[in-house]
């Protein structure tokens, strides 16, 4: 059901675009190449598991769990479409 000046099937195409960000974003993130030996963040040597397992890997456990604490997961468009969403 839509309301006001939006057409039918609008919220389900913004969730749909929503999650085509989220997928994109993820995808950009995979590591590509060849793996290094160690670390480029601390230089710690990466072990072969980690590198057999995910090809490109750059960062060892430690610093990879460090950046993916530092990021964030906004995408700047505001597609909630509430008053009070759009009034902050």
């Amino acid at each position: 059901m839509a309301g006001g000046w939006t057409s039918d099937g609008a919220v389900q195409q913004q969730i749909d675009a929503s999650v085509e960000d989220a997928v994109k974003l993820a995808r950009s993130r995979i590591p590509k190449g060849k793996s290094l030996s160690h670390c480029e963040e601390c230089d710690e040597p990466i072990p072969a598991a980690r590198r057999d397992a995910i090809p490109g890997v750059r960062l060892c456990i430690l610093c990879q769990s460090e950046k993916e604490k530092r990021q964030t997961f906004a995408t700047g468009i505001n597609r909630r479409g509430s008053k009070d969403s759009q009034l902050k």
